[in-house]
């Protein structure tokens, strides 16, 4: 029974492994050039920066199992000072409140260390990645998936970890029910519609100053602020959420300028001349957010699987991503509980199937 995984990223990497351990028949496609989705970790000067989900908390088993196996460490999160505040007319106070992330949890070597321990338990002949789906064709031989170049692989079932958005843009043959349709597009894709700033300094000098490198903002570009520094060592770096709306972040040599103008005026003219400014802007990557999720998500979504995205296919299609893991939806941890719960189902399904026949 083969199985076609859809998506390089922590879900689908997490659900090949388990399969290489139960020696099972699979191949993971990713279409990016490389494995890890939305986790994406940039090099600079011997330091390590998340450009994508950087936290994971006490609580979570799942994240915490997997880095001890794979021989990883966490650190906690920097806290230790006082925050900035900068209100609606750019005025600048000190010491409102104590870091708004301590107690969180961030990866030696940032989490795309994670993700390549995993695509490193696989055997090459199971990866590929630059595999883009472009059609799934269910038939009597099973699921054939042809990609956008040209080529195609046959499964007996398959599971998409990719958020439901993304996974909508497939050409489904037989077409897909509207219902399920509408209730892919209806899923907003966490962390899709969001831009991250990353600025690489020689020294912490906020921290000299008394301060944790957290801020928050009413004015902006950036929205919120944490110390992104390596857990020893240099170079350090502050990391910023940017809040104005993706047609205004388009503009890349004018955003840059704002966001070195706002950390200016919030820690002090050291932190306008960065060694490196890093930006990854989500909200244009194709394979990771549509049109729909340049909205902005106020709050957490409830996630879980809907029904409408169950047993499709006469079960042989499935969904493993982040956002259809009921207790953990949208965070990393979400992603492992995806990923362990698509796999009860396939090994449920397989099993009544050899009884059947």
């Amino acid at each position: 029974m083969r199985t076609l995984i859809v998506g390089g990223g922590l879900s689908g990497l997490a659900l090949a492994e388990m399969m290489e351990a139960r020696r099972q028949d699979y191949l993971l496609v990713e279409a990016r050039d490389r494995f890890g989705g939305r986790i994406k970790t940039e090099h600079y000067a011997g330091g390590y920066f998340d450009m994508g989900p950087a936290w994971f908390w006490p609580g979570q088993p799942r994240i915490a199992t997997l880095i001890d196996r794979l021989g990883l460490k966490s650190f906690d999160q920097f806290a230790q000072g006082e925050l900035m505040f900068e209100d609606e007319q750019g005025r600048i106070q000190r010491g409102r409140v104590f870091s708004s992330m301590q107690g969180s949890w961030r990866l030696k070597g940032g989490l795309a260390a994670l993700t390549q321990g995993l695509a490193d338990k696989l055997p090459e002949s199971r990866k590929y990645l630059n595999s883009s789906v472009a059609t799934l064709e269910h038939g009597k031989e099973g699921i054939t998936a042809s990609f956008a170049n040209g080529g195609t692989v046959v499964a007996d079932q398959a599971v998409l970890c990719l958020p439901p958005r993304i996974a909508a843009e497939i050409n489904f043959l037989p077409a897909l029910p509207d219902v399920t349709k509408t209730s892919m597009l209806a899923v907003s894709t966490w962390m899709a519609g969001q831009a991250k700033a990353i600025a690489v300094y020689d020294e912490p000098f906020w921290r000299d100053a008394g301060l944790s490198g957290d801020a928050m903002s009413r004015l902006g570009p950036i929205v919120e602020i944490h110390d992104a520094s390596p857990a020893e060592g240099g170079p350090f770096a502050l990391f910023g959420f940017i809040g104005v709306p993706p047609e205004a972040r388009e503009d890349e040599g004018e955003l840059h300028q704002h966001l070195l103008n706002q950390l200016e005026r919030i820690f002090g003219a050291r932190a306008a001349n960065p060694l490196k400014l890093i930006v990854k802007d989500w909200a244009f990557d194709p394979f990771t957010a549509t049109a729909a999720d340049h909205a902005p998500l106020y709050a957490h979504p409830t996630y879980g699987l809907p029904q409408a995205l169950a047993g499709l296919w006469d079960g042989k299609l499935q969904f493993g991503g982040t956002e259809v893991a009921p207790q953990f939806g949208g965070y990393i941890e979400g992603a492992l509980e995806a990923a362990e719960n698509v796999l009860g189902i396939l090994e449920r399904n397989n099993s009544d199937q050899a009884y059947v026949e």
